[in-house]
């Protein structure tokens, strides 16, 4: 009896999640049909012999205390996921800047083009140079943290204050981790839909734990995917886990001039090529509980805020327990 009741939970589920998947609504390559929380502008960026547009939201606060946050969004998502965080920041008076990267949100995706935390980091002080900004913190998650990381070795004059929520990059893949070309990437890419992408999130983000109001970071991707262009935004995530695979930050952590917060989800276990190494090498990466002291260590003048049973998305998964060191920290 017991057999066929968990037999019946199942078959429910797998229904369930098929219709999600059917119901799921088809998204414009630049995401014109999805609405952000806040209004987005966009500039011209040229980069690479072409003309590309880079969006963002600046949301600017009734009573602004003179000071800037710039958030950096990760590899599987866009600055729609910023909402709460912008929200809270700018009543405490910061004026927010929140750009969507080149190839992700509302951003151009280009047929061809050479990623470097470089290119990205240049086109976001292109970004604040135009809106007038020449001081503020910045805030990058996952790898926007490697974003962030790449700015501030770049622009030390620009950036006043780093936090690095759950970054990656935090260890150098290329040690344990067999090269894979681009094209082995992007024929990964292409595999994805609905199902795969919300598996990934559940075991990788909220530990098999779900929230309806996750569904929202999943349909994002998987929208796309029933685009016909989705070969495109697939090509360009590719490239984008080339560069991170090939682009290790953790050797200059020595040479970041800006006071530091590291705010780290210890049950985080994120780390690129874990399916191409044996089990045994697999258990040694990705973790947070001792990567965040081990980065603590490696940046000079750097505070660590660790939050308990808490994943890679500390400001999706446990708001509270992450907007108040990040205020404070902004304060000091």
């Amino acid at each position: 009896m017991k057999k066929i009741y968990i037999l019946l939970l199942v078959t429910i589920a797998f229904q369930f999640t098929n219709a999600q998947s059917e119901e799921l609504q088809w998204l414009d390559i630049e995401l014109a049909n999805y609405e952000y929380p806040l209004p987005v502008s966009d500039i011209t960026v040229n980069n690479q012999k072409q003309t590309l547009k880079m969006a963002y939201m600046d949301v600017q606060p009734d009573d602004y205390n003179g000071k800037n946050v710039l958030l950096l969004h990760g590899k599987n998502f866009n600055g729609a996921y910023w909402k709460t965080t912008i929200d809270a920041l700018t009543k405490e008076g910061f004026r927010v800047v929140v750009p969507d990267q080149i190839g992700f949100g509302k951003s151009s995706k280009p047929d061809h083009f050479h990623y470097t935390f470089q290119q990205l980091a240049q086109n976001t002080k292109s970004l604040l140079d135009s809106l007038s900004i020449s001081k503020t913190a910045i805030l990058g998650h996952s790898m926007g943290g490697m974003v962030a990381t790449r700015f501030a070795l770049m622009f030390p004059d620009t950036t006043e204050k780093l936090i690095l929520e759950n970054p990656i990059g935090l260890e150098d893949w290329k040690l344990k981790v067999p090269y894979k070309p681009v094209e082995w990437w992007y024929k990964n890419e292409l595999k994805k839909d609905y199902e795969s992408i919300k598996k990934y999130q559940l075991e990788s983000y909220y530990d098999n734990k779900w929230k309806p109001e996750y569904d929202q970071w999943v349909n994002l991707l998987a929208g796309w995917t029933k685009n016909a262009d989705y070969e495109k935004i697939a090509w360009n995530a590719a490239l984008t886990y080339d560069m991170i695979f090939t682009q290790p930050v953790v050797y200059e952590f020595k040479n970041i001039e800006a006071k530091t917060l590291l705010i780290i989800g210890t049950r985080d276990r994120t780390a690129l090529g874990k399916p191409l190494v044996s089990e045994e090498v697999r258990k040694t990466m990705g973790l947070y509980s001792q990567l965040g002291k081990t980065t603590q260590e490696r940046i000079p003048n750097a505070q660590l805020v660790e939050i308990d049973n808490i994943g890679h998305l500390p400001h999706i998964e446990s708001f509270e327990r992450f907007i108040k060191p990040l205020v404070q920290f902004l304060k000091e």
